[in-house]
């Protein structure tokens, strides 16, 4: 069980890492509130999932419809332009991305909250440089 002060710093944690996130997405479909949100609920739902316990509870359930729920709404960011065309690619993965490192908040893996977080604005960061250097278009 996690005590009170721990469920605190999870649930800060998870709005900052979800604020930063989304900062690298402020001019795209979705942005900081959005990614902030996502973070804080997937982590809120973790937590709640590892709260209860008893030879029936499986918190892992509960994550696996964090991830199909999470993969549903980044869908919706992805529209069309043309025939076959779709944009908002990255904003999708950008928001499963930030869903898992919320879970990770949830569990308290803090090392892989902050590996996945500095691999994750690592590379929504890297888009001009990668442009400069012809390895994306």
């Amino acid at each position: 069980m996690v005590d009170d002060i721990e469920t605190v710093i999870r649930l800060v944690a998870a709005v900052f890492i979800g604020l930063s996130i989304g900062y690298s997405r402020k001019h795209k479909p979705a942005g900081l509130r959005t990614f902030a949100l996502f973070c804080l609920g997937c982590t809120i739902f973790t937590l709640i999932s590892t709260s209860f316990s008893g030879p029936y509870i499986d918190p892992s359930r509960v994550i696996a419809q964090i991830v199909t729920g999470i993969g549903f709404l980044g869908l919706g960011v992805i529209w069309r332009q043309g025939i076959g065309k779709p944009t908002g690619l990255t904003t999708a993965a950008a928001i499963w991305v930030t869903a898992a490192i919320g879970v990770l908040i949830g569990l308290g893996m803090w090392i892989e909250v902050i590996v996945g977080a500095v691999l994750t604005l690592g590379l929504l960061y890297s888009k001009e440089p990668l442009k400069r250097a012809h390895l994306e278009e």
